[in-house]
């Protein structure tokens, strides 16, 4: 009856029944219609189960992840690492122009999904691990050294694990990374430590802000998601060639600064709370 109203697949979830933090614990009964969502976005199809994170907003989706691929400069011979990928939307959408997409996500119904979809699209150099990012990355990292390796991190709101960001760091054939945040005051410590000065804690040469992207996927909210291609800086020799970026190319706000109408600075949409562990949410 539902489905005149648009409604597909329907679950019952009782208040209070989650077992731990982690969104996979919250038990779910299938009450009626499909198992999953299944959604367009690209040009490809996408299944979605109904602990694994999809944006919500379509259309605006397509305009980020047009945005992240115009911004990789990807080629045939690059190596695709998508750390968060949640149900392979990113990797996927990107495939065809790589030689490899390799996906990192914390929850298992979403590492389905993004197989399950690699398969519907008929794509077959993707392959995907399910894990913490900072179990995972320090390691897979260095295997893929000698390969044209760029990067894409679209954490939850708590951003990534201070592991993941110093394998990142110390993986200095890494030279370009893009990095999606929903909340970027709270991922303002990943920013510090791949933007500051090499030190005991933090190794190899460091990152610089080149170009930064708001878009709305939450219109009529405060709420942006922001897009940042962040590009090693270049140590040889002792010199640190762009250590200081160019104001006309990077423009920052201060945590504490005001907008033109006299409001503090959106905050990005909440989304459940994850454990800053590297795993997407719902």
């Amino acid at each position: 009856m539902g489905k005149s109203s648009g409604v597909t697949s329907l679950y019952f979830v009782e208040e209070g029944q989650r077992k731990s933090p982690s969104l996979e614990d919250l038990p779910l009964e299938h009450v009626a219609g499909d198992k999953y969502i299944h959604e367009q976005l690209l040009g490809l199809k996408f299944r979605i189960s109904p602990h694994a994170f999809f944006q919500v907003n379509t259309q605006a989706a397509e305009v980020l992840y047009t945005a992240i691929g115009e911004w990789a400069q990807l080629s045939p011979e690059s190596t695709l690492l998508d750390i968060c990928c949640g149900t392979g939307t990113i990797g996927i959408s990107l495939a065809k122009k790589v030689k490899k997409v390799i996906g990192i996500e914390l929850c298992q119904e979403a590492v389905q999904d993004a197989k399950v979809n690699a398969q519907i699209n008929e794509l077959n150099n993707i392959e995907f691990h399910c894990g913490k990012a900072e179990d995972i990355v320090p390691s897979l990292i260095n295997v893929l050294a000698p390969q044209n390796l760029i990067t894409i991190v679209d954490p939850p709101r708590a951003g990534l694990h201070s592991k993941v960001i110093l394998a990142i760091r110390r993986a200095e054939h890494l030279k370009k990374l893009i990095y999606v945040s929903c909340n970027p005051r709270a991922a303002m410590n990943n920013f510090v430590d791949l933007c500051r000065a090499p030190s005991n804690r933090v190794k190899g040469a460091s990152f610089r802000p080149v170009k930064a992207l708001a878009v709305d996927l939450f219109p009529q909210t405060r709420h942006c998601e922001l897009l940042i291609l962040f590009e090693r800086v270049d140590c040889a020799n002792g010199s640190c060639a762009g250590a200081t970026p160019d104001a006309a190319h990077v423009t920052t706000a201060g945590p504490d600064c005001e907008c033109s109408d006299g409001t503090s600075p959106p905050t990005a949409p909440s989304r459940a709370d994850p454990a800053p562990n590297g795993g997407e949410s719902t």
